[in-house]
Formats: C-alpha cells, structure tokens, sequence
C-alpha cells in the first residue's frame, strides 16, 4: 500500500480530487488559507526554474563537446516548426469546423476570490529567457574550453537543484488550484460555454502527438511508444500546474526513464523544449482566436493574417514564460496589431485560454518527449561523422 501511494501518479491524482471536492464545500476563511499555500508554494516553484535550467542545461551541454552548438540549433529549428505546424493544422481544423459549431455567447462571470493575506512574493534570481541563455553560453563555453573542473562543478550544481526541487511538494501546489478552480465554479461555469471548442482542441492535441511520435519513430528507427508511456505523471503534472516551469522536474525524470532516451541529451532537451516548444498551446491559441473573432466580429481572420500570426506567434512563444497563460501573454501584441482585437476579444480570449491552459501545456509537455528522441538520434548521427583531418 505504501509503494502505491508513493507513485508519481497515484499522488497526483488524490491532489486532483482532494483539490476539486475541497473546492465544493470549503467556505471563504479556508480558503483564504488555500490561497496563501497556492501563492507560496507557487514562489518556491517559479524561483527554483531558473536554477533548473542552469542545473540541467549547462553542465548537459558542457558534457557534449564539439556537438553542443549543432545540436541545439537543431533544437531549436524542430521546436519552432513542430509549433507553427501545430499551428497551422489548429488553423485549418478552425476554418472547417468553427461555421458549423452553436457557441454560447454569454460566459458566466467566476465567483470572486477572497483577497489573499500572505502576498510574499519570491522573484527568481533571474527571468526564465536569461537563465535559458546563460546556461546555453556557460554550456557552449565549458564545452569548447573543455574544462573538466569547471564541468564537474556544474555537475554538483545540479545535484544541489535536484535535491531543492525533491523537497517542493508539487501535489500541495496542484490541490490548491484544483481547490480554488472548483471554489470559482470555472469547472461548472465556464467551461461548458466552450467545451464544443475544447473537444475539439484536444482532439488536435492528440492528433498532433501522435504525428510527433509517429516521425520521431521513423527518423530514430526506435520504437518512440517507449517514451511515451513513461509521460504519464508529466501529463498529469501540467494538467494540475497549467505550467511547463512546474512540470520541470517531473517530466525530467519521466525522460529519464525511457530505455532509448540518453541522459545526458534529456538533460539537455528536455529544459530546453520546456520553455521553446509550446506546440499544444499555440495549436490552442490559434483555435479560440479563431473562436473569438467569429464570436465578437461576426468573421474569423483572413489566411494572410492567420498565416502572419503564426508565424511570429512561433517565434514570440519562445520568449514566452512557462507559467500559466504564458503564450497568450506573450502574444498579446500580435492578437491586438496582426488580428485588430479590442479589449473584449482580448479579454474574452484570456479568459478562455486560461480555462483550458492545462490541457495545451499537457500537451507541450509530451510532444517534448518526440523531440528529445529527434534530437538525441540527430546528436548520435553527427557524433559518428568521421572528424576531417587538416
């Protein structure tokens, strides 16, 4: 009984359920309380994902040699055109299905929060893109020095991250906004107003994972389901954190188990793929934009203006935070100048975006696992490259 409730997911799921029955029956000064530890644990979380990415990044890369620039590049390209493809197959699904879907147009109002009493704010040390670019140069340098004391220090380092992010009790993070989600009445409000939407999203989302998976199989020649059933907790995790910063860790050591993955490119991608291939959530974005400007404008945008809207959409979410509603932040300025939304399509698009933003990071989150075996087949390809000779 023991060994069962200390799996990954078993945990994860008494954390759902205990968050979402919480919600139904706790009155305004219990949650007050829930609030508190949703806001401090949350801190913790989000100042320890700079530290991960340094922890995992650099010394990852530093490890790699002659093959960190390449393979990083390379990173980056398969994550932009996994996101913008993504994208584009959201966009098509949109213009076909959206005419002939009877979408409410009246979203009910959330019930108001109580104010929260502990506002103890614990900025990271650094923003995410910082941290992301010094652990890729401290990577790159070490690598190309080859430093074996400055590579063995990185490698204390992330023992050190490790065993901070072991004693952050992600389980307490996900009740609590499970607890508060439920409290709002978002899970018997407003979710229903759009869930023809939403069905229809993470149909896309799994249609999607399955083509990742299914190229990832055919360039590797490995069989990719031997990752992929390893991402369950991963899944699990964004599903409760809407957050591909807080689901860092577990989806870490859900790489690390599969049989075909390397350690030492996991450790790389996986950080990495966390906060620049955000395929689920820009396939999302690119369906309610399309929802909403049909909804507010009568019409949903031109081709030339979707196609130009995904395109710098692809390049704008890698800049874009791994937190909740991180993409459509990020993109704020390209929904209001590419596709002229006012404030009301804006808002409204926010507000349904945060309702399902679980579901488009689940699914950022497992694509990554595809592109790790991508990228690990692609790293052994250009390793066994005989060197030319001067």
């Amino acid at each position: 009984m023991k060994k069962f409730l200390n799996n990954t997911i078993v945990q994860l799921l008494i954390a759902v359920i205990i968050g979402l029955l919480a919600g139904f029956v706790v009155n305004d000064a219990v949650l007050e309380v829930v609030i508190c530890i949703k806001h401090i644990t949350g801190q913790i979380i989000f100042f320890l994902v700079p530290l991960i990415i340094l922890g995992f990044i650099s010394p990852s890369i530093a490890h790699l040699r002659s093959n960190a620039s390449k393979m990083l590049l390379f990173a980056f390209g398969i994550a932009y055109l996994s996101s913008i493809g993504a994208s584009f197959f959201g966009a098509a699904v949109g213009y076909n299905v959206i005419p002939f879907l009877h979408i409410a147009d009246d979203a009910n109002t959330l019930k108001a929060l109580p104010e929260n009493l502990l506002k103890i704010d614990i900025p990271p040390v650094m923003n995410v893109m910082t941290a992301l670019v010094l652990a890729a140069l401290i990577g790159l340098a070490t690598a190309w020095v080859k430093s074996d004391e400055i590579s063995k220090l990185l490698d204390t380092f992330q023992k050190m991250v490790l065993e901070l992010v072991k004693r952050v009790l992600l389980p307490v993070f996900i009740a609590a906004n499970f607890c508060i989600l439920s409290y709002q009445g978002a899970v018997t409000k407003q979710l229903p107003v759009f869930l023809s939407v939403l069905i229809v999203v993470i149909v896309c989302h799994f249609i999607w994972l399955s083509l990742l998976y299914f190229i990832a199989a055919v360039y590797s020649r490995k069989n990719s389901w031997q990752v992929l059933k390893y991402y369950g907790p991963a899944y699990l995790t964004a599903l409760g954190t809407m957050s591909s910063a807080a689901t860092l860790g577990v989806a870490l050591e859900c790489a690390r188990k599969s049989p075909i993955l390397r350690k030492e490119i996991s450790d790389v991608t996986i950080p990495l793929f966390a906060n620049i291939h955000l395929c689920g959530s820009i396939l999302t974005e690119t369906v309610f934009v399309l929802t909403v400007s049909q909804m507010l404008y009568g019409s949903m945008p031109s081709i030339l203006q979707i196609t130009l809207f995904i395109l710098l959409l692809g390049l704008f979410a890698i800049g874009a935070p791994g937190v909740p509603g991180g993409t459509v932040l990020a993109s704020l300025g390209l929904i209001i100048s590419v596709l002229h939304f006012n404030e009301a399509g804006t808002a409204l698009l926010l507000t349904i975006f945060a309702l399902q933003d679980s579901f488009g990071t689940a699914c950022n989150i497992t694509g990554d696992g595809a592109l790790t075996l991508i990228t690990d087949t692609f790293e052994k390809k250009i390793a066994s490259k005989p060197k030319a000779f001067k």
